[in-house]
């Protein structure tokens, strides 16, 4: 049995524990770091609802680098305007062999341009002044291919060749089908491999032959195979 004075200081340590232990239970647990936009609900860290991440972009702001959109109402890839025949005051016309000088130069370039090709019709050959053009005809068969070779003679400096539909709608300028992209007084359409295809039937087409810069005798061949 234990007497007063042990059974009191058995009660004071019994008490002095308890107080300790309400004490460590009621300690605030350390505060926990969450990243930016979260918070700590007591265990893990939580989004805030309705924060957007840090790292988000601003909805249709363009990331650094990237391409501009393209213009409101832009249609890409949209098709280059038709181009039209365009002819200028008439030239003299010259009978070929009165510019002969010019068509046999046309003759020393039908092997390179037109190899296996051969020359149909006659020259359209004519004496020019800067911004004259003469019109000449050809009748394209099925399923041929044809070039077209010109020669201008100094002092020309630029000679242009259009090909265009012989017949065309009334009060419509004839569109052209095929030109040089050549700059001086030789011009060249259908050069080799690339020679001017026809459709499956006949039809008449229409040469324009300018000279754009310069003065003087200039022809131009169609050869077919």
């Amino acid at each position: 049995m234990l007497n007063s004075k042990q059974s009191s200081l058995v009660l004071a340590v019994l008490a002095l524990a308890a107080c300790g232990g309400d004490d460590k239970s009621a300690a605030a647990p350390m505060a926990q770091q969450c990243p930016p936009g979260q918070y700590f609900d007591g265990q893990i860290c939580q989004s805030m609802q309705g924060a957007a991440p840090a790292n988000t972009a601003t909805p249709g702001a363009a990331a650094p680098g990237a391409p501009a959109a393209a213009a409101p109402g832009a249609v890409p890839g949209a098709p280059a305007p038709v181009v039209t025949a365009q002819a200028g005051p008439n030239a003299t016309p010259l009978d070929p062999a009165a510019a002969a000088a010019a068509t046999q130069a046309i003759n020393l370039l039908s092997p390179q341009s037109a190899p296996g090709a051969k020359p149909i019709g006659s020259a359209i050959a004519g004496q020019f002044q800067q911004g004259q053009s003469l019109e000449g005809q050809v009748q394209m068969q099925p399923n041929k291919c044809y070039t077209l070779i010109g020669v201008g003679l100094p002092p020309v400096q630029n000679l242009d060749i259009q090909l265009a539909p012989f017949v065309s709608m009334a009060g419509v300028p004839a569109m052209v089908l095929a030109a040089d992209q050549t700059v001086g007084p030789n011009a060249v359409i259908g050069e080799k491999a690339a020679c001017y295809r026809s459709g499956p039937i006949a039809v008449p087409m229409k040469v324009i032959v300018t000279v754009s810069q310069g003065s003087g005798v200039a022809a131009v061949q169609v050869y077919e195979k």
